[in-house]
């Protein structure tokens, strides 16, 4: 159950985040739920794509859809109460990466996979959706840029839930709640203090 409502979390939040760059990219309507609706759902697919499940459940049934696209049509028309969408957007997108990594971390250990493998496939989940939103919207990825931790939050959110789930006999669903806590808190932190990884010397 707390398995679903975070996944369905994070679908809202990161097909808000996606609506709110098709906002400042000036889409219309139909633009805006497209990359909303891809943004959430994406992550999700690949997920399911890498674990073998398919057809992926992200889009075997109405609810992730209905969901990402209700969660656009939210920002199409109430947008204007974001007084600052480029932050919005770091912010909506640092939970929903953080509820994915978690989620993508936990199905993947339900299906068999290692903890290494889960980290692995918690880490792409988180990063798919916003991958496939700023890609499509001609911007270069948040995950590529030299900026404040991106994957770093991601990883160590799903290997907490991996690692966790996988060696310690404590409730699965302790392991979800700190894994996206951590995840999305160490990214808003570096959001807030600028913290970021060295990049190459010229």
């Amino acid at each position: 159950m707390l398995l679903d409502v975070l996944n369905f979390a994070g679908i809202a939040v990161f097909a808000a985040s996606g609506a709110m760059l098709g906002v400042r990219k000036d889409f219309d309507m139909w633009g805006i739920i497209t990359v909303g609706v891809l943004t959430g759902v994406g992550g999700g697919v690949l997920r399911d794509v890498l674990l073998g499940i398919t057809p992926p459940a992200s889009i075997n049934g109405w609810g992730p859809i209905v969901t990402a696209t209700v969660a656009s049509l939210v920002v199409f028309f109430f947008h204007p109460a974001f007084t600052a969408l480029h932050r919005s957007i770091l912010v909506l997108d640092a939970f929903g990466m953080g509820l994915f990594a978690a989620t993508g971390a936990s199905i993947a250990l339900d299906v068999g996979a290692s903890a290494f493998a889960a980290t692995t496939v918690g880490l792409l989940t988180a990063v798919g959706g916003g991958m496939l939103r700023d890609v499509i919207s001609n911007e270069i990825p948040l995950l590529l840029q030299p900026s404040d931790l991106y994957a770093v939050p991601a990883v160590l959110g799903a290997a907490i839930v991996a690692v966790g789930a996988t060696y310690t006999s404590a409730p699965h669903w302790i392991w979800l709640v700190v894994g996206s806590v951590l995840a999305t808190g160490l990214r808003l932190v570096s959001l807030r203090f600028a913290l970021r990884l060295p990049t190459a010397r010229r």
